[in-house]
């Protein structure tokens, strides 16, 4: 699959992942299942759900560093900035050959455009808060949260996954 059909796959699991409220239970679900489905396959992985400038569940697990923190920091703030998942945000860079810093003046110290960071949007309200992994290839981390995302919502995740890279 392309860049293109990827950012197209993207916006889709966007506006069909929304969410009924972003609280403190949800969070925690969320947190959790991210958190099994790493136990469960061997990942090392730092996890972050967060409504914006409040955190509400952190897990870093074994084989992560401090950098792991630091990644996930950076690409939730792109969801926080842009409202679209750090990977929507880097698919749409690559495409057009530019980087956050030529278009936005923002800093690679600040936003990471790499896969991993995925709006929280709750129905009829708008993008609240993200929800963040880090430890594997962007893509990966993506699809990890789409497919805890599509866990804690009842939804078919085969129907939502990006297709063969």
């Amino acid at each position: 699959m392309g860049l293109k059909e990827d950012l197209e796959r993207v916006a889709l699991q966007e506006r069909e992942l929304q969410l009924p409220a972003v609280d403190m239970k949800l969070a925690w679900e969320l947190g959790a299942r991210l958190r099994s489905l790493a136990v469960e396959r061997g990942l090392g992985v730092a996890i972050d759900v967060r409504r914006f400038g409040q955190p509400l569940f952190y897990a870093a697990l074994e084989g992560t560093s401090p950098d792991n923190a630091e990644w996930v920091r950076r690409k939730s703030n792109v969801v926080a900035r842009f409202h679209r998942s750090s990977y929507a945000v880097g698919l749409k860079l690559a495409l057009k050959n530019e980087t956050l810093l030529e278009r936005q003046g923002l800093p690679v110290s600040d936003y990471a455009t790499h896969g991993g960071s995925f709006p929280l949007a709750v129905a009829g309200t708008g993008v609240v808060g993200s929800v963040t992994v880090s430890g594997l290839a962007q893509r990966d981390d993506h699809e990890l949260v789409v497919e805890a995302l599509c866990g804690l919502l009842g939804r078919d995740y085969a129907e939502l996954k990006l297709g063969p890279e």
